[in-house]
């Protein structure tokens, strides 16, 4: 049976998400800054720098974001002519969302300063307690997939 928590500072779920909020929250001053970019965005960016065109229905699963945020985040981009739209040939319902040339060159000088925040904020722990806390988390992410799929 698990442990009994008497105060919500010690539940895990609001540790992680209150940390992952001040992360976020600092990574996304810098972007705003130095890119213009608001959270959604550059999540949205992230994900489309790394597995190339997608549909929004695919941003939502892999960003975790819902679709409201997803379509609006993905509509200031495409204002900004950072990503651009086109046809879904297998469902002409929607469409492929991919960074455009622009969107490829700003990825490209968001990744280096995204790099070096990470390694300023996770300075505290040793190499392999990174490494550590990086499978963790992968484990974390699976359990709740697997949930979500079931509760779904």
């Amino acid at each position: 049976m698990p442990a009994k928590i008497s105060r919500l500072a010690d539940f895990l779920p609001y540790r992680l998400a209150v940390t992952s909020n001040a992360v976020s929250g600092r990574i996304a001053e810098e972007y705003q800054e130095r890119f213009g970019l608001k959270i959604p965005e550059w999540r949205v960016m992230a994900v489309l720098g790394d597995a190339g065109a997608l549909t929004q229905r695919a941003l939502v699963g892999a960003t975790l974001m819902d679709k409201v945020a997803v379509n609006r985040a993905c509509k200031v981009l495409e204002d900004r002519g950072l990503v651009s739209r086109s046809p879904n040939e297998r469902d002409g319902r929607s469409h492929h969302l991919e960074l455009t040339a622009a969107g490829h060159a700003m990825h490209g000088e968001i990744m280096p300063l995204a790099r070096e925040m990470e390694a300023r904020i996770f300075a505290t722990l040793t190499p392999a307690e990174r490494e550590s806390f990086q499978e963790m988390l992968g484990r974390i992410m699976q359990q709740v997939r697997e949930s979500l799929g079931r509760a779904g």
